[in-house]
C-alpha cells in the first residue's frame, strides 16, 4: 500500500509540472478572458459531466463566494445544478442538448463558458461550445489526453497531460486554483 500510495503521489505530482509546461500561457488567457468578462458585465458558465460537473459547482462557488481575499460577488453558474432543467431537457429533447439549451437561455455575447470532458468527446459539452460560438460567447476547453474534439473546438483549450480520468481531474483542480487567483489578484 505504502509503494502504491508513493506512485500515485509521484505520478499527479508529474502530470500537474508537465500540463504547466505545456499550458501556462493558455491559463492565463483563459484568466485574461474572465477579467475581460467580469469588467463587462458578463457572465461565467461552467458544464460538464459526473467528478467535472462537480468540478463546475465548485469553481462557480469559488467566483460567487471568494477565492482568498474578500471581494464582491462574481456572476458565475454552474450548468450542472438546475435538476428540473437538466432532467425535463434530457427527457423532452436528448441529454446531448442539456447545456447547449441552458446555454442558449442564459447567455450572451462577451459571456465566457468553461467546457470540462476529460475525454474532450462528450457530445453534450462539444454541444455546449458550439452554442457558445454562435453566441459569441468565449469557450475555455478543459480537457486531458489528446484533448478530443473539445480541444479543437474552443477558443482556448487547456489540456492536462495524462490519458488517466484521476490525474487529469487532480490537474484540472489546480488549473481552475490558479484562474481564481489570478482573476481575484487582478480584480479584488
Amino acid at each position: 500500500m505504502k509503494k502504491t500510495v508513493e506512485q500515485i503521489f509521484t505520478e499527479s505530482i508529474e502530470v500537474k509540472q508537465g500540463t504547466l509546461k505545456k499550458n501556462l500561457s493558455q491559463i492565463i488567457g483563459a484568466a485574461e478572458s474572465i477579467i475581460k468578462a467580469f469588467k463587462g458585465g458578463h457572465k461565467l458558465f461552467f458544464c460538464g459531466n459526473g467528478g467535472s460537473a462537480a468540478d463546475s459547482q465548485h469553481i462557480a462557488a469559488e467566483f460567487v463566494g471568494r477565492f482568498q481575499k474578500e471581494r464582491k460577488a462574481w456572476p458565475a453558474i454552474a450548468l450542472t445544478t438546475d435538476s428540473s432543467a437538466l432532467t425535463a431537457l434530457g427527457n423532452d429533447y436528448t441529454f446531448d442538448i442539456v447545456f447547449s439549451r441552458q446555454l442558449q437561455a442564459l447567455g450572451q455575447k462577451g459571456d465566457v463558458l468553461i467546457a470540462i470532458s476529460t475525454s474532450g468527446n462528450s457530445k453534450n459539452i462539444l454541444e455546449a461550445v458550439k452554442e457558445a460560438k454562435a453566441l459569441g460567447i468565449t469557450s475555455i476547453g478543459v480537457t486531458g489526453g489528446s484533448g478530443g474534439q473539445l480541444a479543437a473546438l474552443s477558443d482556448i483549450a487547456i489540456i492536462a497531460a495524462s490519458s488517466k480520468t484521476a490525474r487529469i481531474q487532480e490537474s484540472h483542480l489546480v488549473i481552475f486554483h490558479a484562474i481564481c487567483e489570478l482573476v481575484e489578484n487582478t480584480l479584488a
